[in-house]
């Protein structure tokens, strides 16, 4: 173990400490962990177990699909999820598809320990990332298979830089990395990691059953009748700069708006209603047997989880966060085969260079782009070519479950 990473792990956990009361996510951290050798008990001794990490919420959508197939294939093992981030467990705490759901441990010695000694899992698999030092020596050391799925590296991560060669070593404690792209299995041997095997994004498949089980929204059905609708989703104050002003000024008639912001708490709520010159309304303030108010143009969404049944009535799909630290997820728009704009930060997800190539996904800049976009794809003739190339996209990409599940465990 790298001496400078365990002094590192110390003074972090001694900051989480000081922070926790004024910080409420570290707060809940401490808190949670404390919560994780009692709820460890509700594991039994008599049938093995697969330990699934997820390091937050998207992640673990991601390996939601390999644990519900593993469960179906395998049902002898029981399942443990684990978060490091407050936004996955705090959500994802009662999910019915795992036996216990836990904070992973701080990645201390100590700690590490007692959590394998509680948890005995047979296996164990990582979504996406998250490498934890302590807790990869630890399982290599006990020999218990560890797996990376669904990952995807790039050349500019520590792992490939001159300073990163101890963190390199971690990625040989893993029996097999499944990885998104063959641009990651190439790099990766490049620097000595020959374990690796080419499955594709398992978000594909957690998508394409999303898309299958959409729930019917009735106030956005109403508003989408005879309208062309766009569909915002993860919307945030920057996104909405350039939204707002061409939905106010620039939107014909026809043109129906449903916003559903990254952040719903209040400030922000009212933020977004005062910057609207059309009549709205919020999702929560609809009466199915009133109807949505005459000329209401616009439907704010200000709850979680309905997003990915929303984009099914679109015309057109605008995913936020592009003009932040990065976009968020496009996948959830584009399984219904609709047009994706999305703001130029993208160079962290494979899938939305490969929608923008392909021109199902758009990079726009400003309003002028937004409206030109909006434009071309009010032609019938370009949406049916652009759904016929993300169709095919998708058929080529869903399957990585069953790959990756196939050979981690063949079927008994």
């Amino acid at each position: 173990m790298n001496p400078l990473y365990s002094i590192a792990g110390i003074a972090a956990s001694a900051l989480l400490h000081l922070v926790a009361p004024f910080h409420r996510k570290a707060r809940l951290i401490i808190e949670g962990r404390r919560e994780t050798p009692q709820r460890l008990k509700g594991l039994t001794a008599d049938r093995p177990v697969v330990w699934f990490h997820a390091s937050s919420l998207g992640e673990f959508e991601q390996g939601r699909p390999l644990m519900e197939a593993w469960r179906k294939a395998h049902p002898a093992y029981q399942i443990l999820l684990s978060f490091f981030s407050p936004s996955g467990y705090e959500v994802r705490r009662d999910y019915a598809g795992a036996d216990v759901v836990v904070y992973l441990p701080s990645d201390r010695s100590s700690s590490v320990r007692r959590f394998l000694d509680l948890a005995h899992p047979a296996v164990a698999i990582f979504i996406k990332y998250d490498f934890w030092p302590t807790m990869l020596s630890e399982l290599a050391t006990r020999s218990i298979p560890t797996y990376l799925v669904s990952a995807i590296f790039r050349p500019d991560q520590l792992f490939f830089l001159s300073y990163g060669g101890w963190y390199l070593r971690l990625l040989h404690l893993f029996r097999r990395l499944y990885v998104q792209d063959e641009a990651s299995r190439t790099l990766l041997v490049e620097h000595g990691v020959e374990s690796v095997k080419v499955t594709g994004d398992t978000r594909f498949d957690r998508v394409e059953e999303i898309a299958r089980a959409a729930k019917d929204i009735p106030a956005v059905a109403e508003l989408s009748r005879g309208r062309r609708l766009l569909v915002v989703g993860s919307s945030w104050p920057e996104d909405e700069a350039i939204l707002l002003p061409y939905f106010n000024e620039e939107a014909p008639e026809d043109f129906a708006l449903v916003l559903a912001p990254h952040e719903i708490h209040e400030e922000h709520l009212r933020a977004i209603e005062s910057g609207l010159k059309r009549p709205s309304i919020r999702l929560s303030e609809y009466d199915e047997a009133k109807g949505l108010p005459e000329g209401t143009a616009c439907i704010i969404i200000d709850c979680f989880g309905l997003l990915s049944s929303v984009y099914r009535y679109g015309t057109w799909a605008y995913v936020g966060g592009g003009f932040g630290k990065s976009v968020h997820n496009t996948l959830e728009a584009a399984v219904y085969g609709i047009p994706v704009f999305f703001g130029p930060e993208i160079h962290k997800h494979r899938e939305v260079r490969e929608l923008v190539r392909r021109s199902s996904g758009f990079i726009l800049h400003d309003r002028a782009e937004l409206s030109q976009l909006l434009q071309r794809f009010s032609s019938e003739e370009e949406c049916k070519a652009l759904e016929a190339r993300t169709r095919a996209y998708f058929s080529e990409e869903c399957g990585a479950t069953a790959a990756i599940l196939g050979d981690i465990l063949p079927s008994e």
